[in-house]
């Protein structure tokens, strides 16, 4: 049981190692395991969710393929014993994608569970947000919903796609100047080297005539550069510019950041909580199923993800702090 509570195994490997059957070995652990998965849940310390959907199984029934995971994003806080509540969690999963599932799976924790909750880190989409998760009879007087924003970051791939048939009439070619950019064009400009940002510069003169793609991408450098900002500023600006811009994928990002404008900008109200641990949850998660090359029982799953992204590996728990003369060993 602790080898699925700290390492990469699946079930099938164990098995062999101890001489058993699958069966015998699963049915030997799964009730200590969902006894050990109760023990270290603590939900008494969740003050934020984040929310977010996937497909954990590829055949039957088209209804039962989502799943909605529910992860802890709230901040480690040292306690009284020195010990550190590693930071994003997996908390439980649902068959299912929509509000009414995060509904009915937050009103099964009870009212005292849901008046902590303070902000719901969620992707845009509507259907996990339009429900009642803000609901004051719920507790949710303060909770804020954080969209994650992928809208600015295919900007660039649309616009260089549409360029490309627009000037040439075909898909892009290795030899093609737009499509030699499309690595560059997903890069931060901060993170360009000399040689990489001439290189770009060359390619984008060569095949963007209009300067769609590189209108594009200028955008996309402001939307990434206005969230490094210490207040909403830019990003108001920015949302207020792109509604009338000519080129499509411009007004789309627009159209887009309007929609979701008092989401995107309760970041700078919730201490920059954003999306990002529960896509690292599902790395895990995606980690667990690959390893296992699949599932076709819920429940096993469930209790397989819930194992693997509980916190409790080592490379889960968050950093000691060093102390002052102290040798940083990380270093």
């Amino acid at each position: 049981m602790n080898q699925l509570l700290t390492r990469d195994v699946v079930i099938s490997a164990l098995a062999r190692d101890l001489q058993v059957g699958w069966r015998t070995l699963w049915k030997a652990i799964e009730g200590p395991l969902q006894e050990r998965l109760k023990e270290i849940s603590d939900q008494a310390s969740v003050e934020a969710l984040g929310l977010d959907e996937h497909v954990w199984r590829h055949s039957g029934p088209h209804k039962n393929r989502m799943i909605t995971g529910v992860v802890d994003h709230t901040r480690p806080k040292r306690g009284k014993d020195g010990k550190t509540k590693p930071f994003a969690r997996l908390l439980d999963v649902q068959v299912g994608r929509s509000g009414a599932v995060a509904e009915d799976w937050l009103a099964s924790q009870g009212k005292e569970f849901a008046s902590k909750i303070r902000i719901a880190a969620i992707d845009p989409y509507r259907g996990l947000c339009q429900r009642d998760l803000s609901d004051p009879e719920r507790g949710g007087h303060g909770r804020r919903h954080l969209p994650r924003d992928k809208a600015g970051q295919s900007g660039p791939g649309r616009g260089r796609r549409r360029v490309q048939q627009d000037t040439l009439g075909r898909r892009g070619h290795a030899k093609d100047p737009l499509y030699r950019a499309r690595r560059l064009l997903l890069t931060g400009a901060n993170h360009l080297t000399e040689k990489m940002a001439t290189k770009l510069d060359a390619l984008l003169q060569e095949g963007d005539p209009n300067w769609e793609v590189t209108i594009t991408w200028t955008v996309y450098q402001k939307l990434i550069d206005a969230y490094q900002q210490p207040d909403s500023h830019d990003m108001v600006t920015l949302i207020d510019a792109l509604k009338d811009c000519p080129i499509p994928e411009v007004a789309r990002l627009g159209r887009t950041l309007k929609s979701w404008k008092r989401e995107i900008l309760a970041y700078w109200h919730t201490d920059r909580s954003n999306a990002g641990p529960t896509e690292a949850i599902n790395n895990v998660i995606e980690t667990t199923r690959r390893i296992a090359r699949g599932f076709r029982n819920f429940e096993n799953y469930r209790l397989r993800i819930l194992a693997s992204a509980s916190g409790q590996r080592p490379y889960r728990q968050p950093p000691k702090p060093v102390r002052k003369g102290q040798p940083n060993h990380a270093e």
